[in-house]
């Protein structure tokens, strides 16, 4: 078990399940306004991110990089965020809006840069991170398919672009005694994340991303209590129904955060999601009878306990 202690001990450090931020560019001639948001939870170890961030996304038109020209920042404490501004000026009128972000390495891996823009009143969009950190914007409208594309694989990088999502699936996994509950849990969390979807918008409420994040961490404690203390316990599935609201309300907010369309963004977190349990649940398969004197899903069990339990007071501190 000593080998998992450096794990346990930098996975709460380093796990951000929401980590968004917001952009908009409006273009006029050869000149843009630019304005962005970051939460301030996000960026306590950004040295001087107020000159660090507004350096952090670049852009450029045909072929020419835009030069900034001023620059201004201030910490709102109401919405607990970095706000900054900045003008640019572009070598000449700007067609094509090409962008490249580098948000994900002055904060966390997982971070997304939604990134709204704006010319003679037509709009686009870009989700810059990790996967995707440049994107080219044309400022016309996108097809219905460009839409669906688009939005359903920006779901599926959400779906498991960060830890939460991978430690709650393997407990999942682990969580089903047969292929057949496991079928079962599987769609218990879909429809869980679904419902959260569906009702959020409806209750006008938009939850904090530090109580996401504790919920997410909670969920993996304990469906790893449930493996440990409750192996036999019955109605796991409608356990598992209640956990998928809470890793629901992380979509939820990134398609308001986004204005993306719900449904295709969850065609995308379900097939990753269906994806990933499939895979995850084939390697345990496999390791579970070369390792089953080392009590593999019980060693398991107390890593994702400690690591929940851990990253849960860490966020709650923060």
């Amino acid at each position: 078990m000593k080998a998992w202690w450096p794990l346990v001990a930098v996975l709460p450090a380093a796990a951000h399940m929401v980590s968004i931020s917001t952009g908009e560019i409006k273009i006029e001639g050869n000149r843009g306004r630019y304005e962005f948001r970051v939460p301030l939870f996000e960026i306590p170890h950004v040295k001087e991110p107020e000159k660090t961030l507004v350096g952090a996304i670049r852009f450029s038109s045909a072929g020419a990089e835009a030069r900034r020209t001023e620059t201004s920042c201030r910490r709102d404490p109401q919405e607990n965020a970095l706000i900054c501004a900045a003008s640019f000026e572009f070598a000449g009128p700007v067609e094509i809006l090409d962008v490249v972000s580098s948000f994900h390495t002055h904060t966390v891996p997982n971070h997304v840069h939604l990134l709204r823009a704006v010319r003679d009143g037509a709009t686009d969009q870009a989700v810059l991170d990790l996967s995707f950190p440049k994107a080219q914007i044309r400022f016309r409208p996108p097809t219905p398919f460009e839409v669906a594309f688009q939005q359903s694989v920006a779901g599926a990088l959400r779906a498991i672009g960060g830890p939460a999502q991978w430690l709650f699936i393997a407990a999942l996994v682990m969580a089903a005694r047969c292929r057949r509950e496991l079928l079962l849990l599987a769609g218990m969390f879909g429809i869980g994340e679904i419902t959260a979807c569906a009702a959020l918008p409806l209750v006008n409420w938009i939850p904090a991303p530090r109580f996401v994040e504790a919920a997410a961490a909670l969920t993996i404690a304990y469906l790893a209590v449930e493996i440990l203390v409750l192996p036999q316990a019955g109605q796991r599935w409608l356990v598992v129904l209640i956990l998928g609201l809470f890793h629901g309300l992380y979509f939820s907010i990134f398609t308001t955060s986004s204005q993306f369309e719900v449904h295709w963004v969850l065609l995308g977190v379900l097939v990753a999601e269906a994806l990933v349990i499939a895979l995850t649940a084939w390697i345990l398969s496999r390791l579970a009878r070369p390792l089953e004197f080392l009590q593999p899903v019980r060693a398991a069990s107390v890593v994702l306990l400690v690591v929940g339990l851990g990253w849960f007071f860490v966020r709650l501190e923060s």
